[in-house]
């Protein structure tokens, strides 16, 4: 199940989509500086979300920045976006001149042990447009991120999201895939994770 990259740019090609992977795109000094700005300078929140008509507090901290006015739903919970501060910027323009792509808007969740999660989903909501393309970014203890495709069930992949990593998830990734971060059974330390996109 584990995601193999055989390639020196660490593209991998799945069925109906592709991934780009740089376990060290920030090297470990500007990961931990860039760890510890994020941990205290966010406005870290745990909001209600509403699943199956019932409002249970998400298992993580979020907050959204981005350019002025705009706006993001999920899972019936709306958000406006907050200012981009110096940090979020500077990871932002980091990805656009790494990867070619514009972002104009950061979903930032903020994991505080194992117990916390975000379940199966694909990122395809209205103001994404139909086929987004997401950079997700990891700082902080490691998590196993897993993908499935939505018809081909034996395509299931995980791979292992490390301290100062990005992904970037390619276009046909969020029309055939789903992908989350599960609760574990073994200790974990905190860990935020950023996930840069275009709002239309």
């Amino acid at each position: 199940m584990s995601l193999l990259f055989e390639n020196e740019k660490n593209a991998l090609i799945l069925p109906d989509a592709s991934l780009d992977w740089y376990p060290q795109f920030f090297n470990e000094n500007e990961a931990n500086s860039l760890f510890k700005e994020l941990q205290k300078t966010i406005n870290w929140q745990q909001k209600d979300v509403l699943i199956f008509g019932k409002k249970i507090a998400q298992p993580r901290l979020t907050e959204l920045h981005g350019d002025e006015g705009l706006s993001y739903t999920y899972s019936n919970l709306k958000w406006k976006t907050n200012p981009w501060n110096k940090t979020t910027i500077y990871i932002k323009e980091r990805i656009e001149k790494q990867t070619g792509v514009n972002f104009n808007s950061c979903l930032l969740n903020l994991y505080r042990n194992e117990k916390d999660s975000n379940g199966w989903h694909a990122d395809n909501e209205k103001e994404l447009g139909k086929d987004p393309i997401i950079a997700s970014v990891s700082f902080g203890d490691s998590r196993i991120f897993s993908l499935k495709h939505n018809s081909q069930k034996e395509t299931k992949k995980q791979l292992e999201l490390s301290h100062g990593s990005l992904l970037l998830m390619n276009k046909g990734t969020q029309i055939h895939y789903k992908h989350q971060i599960a609760k574990t059974t073994q200790p974990k330390d905190v860990r935020i994770n950023l996930t840069f996109r275009y709002i239309n």
